[in-house]
């Protein structure tokens, strides 16, 4: 007898920082966008900045850990829809999101016309220095 897990999520924050509200509205909108193809969105709390946001997969060779998102190595926080992206991608990739796609797709297209006319050179990150 096979069983079928769905993915598992674990948000976790910063209590010190106080992201829960954060991580709260993160895990609401992936709950209200997936619904039942996910098992499980779990609030971690933690302490040093942390914000990491990880799906862990079930396969027939065990579970498979996929970090979504890291805040130290992205610098910062992901946009719901961008969040969104990266979850569909994993559980199922050919799944439309609708205006969530659309906006990704506008932006895609924002971002890279604005890379043609930019400058060259790269700028230092304000908040390393």
């Amino acid at each position: 007898m096979t069983t079928h897990t769905h993915p598992r999520i674990t948000i976790k924050y910063c209590t010190q920082c106080k992201w829960l509200l954060r991580a709260a509205y993160f895990a609401q909108e992936l709950l209200s966008t997936f619904g039942t193809d996910l098992g499980e969105v779990a609030l971690l709390p933690a302490t040093g900045g942390v914000f990491t946001v990880t799906m862990f997969v079930g396969s027939e060779g065990g579970v498979r850990e996929v970090v979504l998102w890291d805040r130290r190595l992205r610098g910062g926080f992901p946009e719901v829809k961008v969040l969104k992206s990266l979850v569909r991608n994993v559980i199922d990739p050919s799944r439309d999101l609708g205006h969530t796609d659309r906006a990704l797709r506008a932006a895609n297209l924002d971002h890279d016309a604005a890379g043609e006319a930019g400058e060259d050179e790269e700028k230092a990150c304000e908040d390393c220095r």
